[in-house]
């Protein structure tokens, strides 16, 4: 799915629509960010340095498994975060990486659901969290 295809499933818009692909094979999201370098988030994260905060990174992963609870979505529903558990940065990500992400549910009670993901650049880890979220009526 390019980015289009995600707005039909993700409320995100312009700035906030992090994720540029996503895909999802035998219930494990994937989804792909090309750090371009004028993210808005990196103007100030670090002047001459610049590296991808690490709630950045979380909402990446976050994106990426909403394409796995668009099956669960009647379409007047929101996902919204409602926790983010055991987060670890392993490394940085910065202009011109590729960052990847697996993301995967782990348990359901509807309306929460709750999810692992880790996301990488060129295979190297830099990030791993679990999470849940709340479908929520609009």
């Amino acid at each position: 799915m390019k980015q289009e295809e995600l707005k039909a499933i993700l409320p995100h818009r312009d700035n906030m629509l992090l994720i540029d692909e996503a895909t999802c094979e035998d219930g494990v999201a994937h989804g792909i960010v090309k750090i371009r370098g004028d993210e808005w988030f990196l103007k100030g994260h670090f002047p001459g340095n610049p590296v991808v905060p690490g709630v950045m990174l979380c909402e990446m992963l976050a994106q990426s498994v909403c394409v796995l609870l668009s099956e669960k979505m009647s379409g007047n529903e929101l996902p919204l975060f409602t926790g983010l558990d055991k987060v670890r940065f392993r490394n940085s990500v910065r202009p011109g990486d590729t960052f990847e992400t697996e993301c995967k549910l782990t348990r359901s009670k509807p309306p929460f659901y709750f999810a692992e993901g880790k996301g990488f650049v060129d295979g190297k880890l830099c990030v791993e969290a679990s999470f849940s979220f709340a479908l929520t009526e609009v």
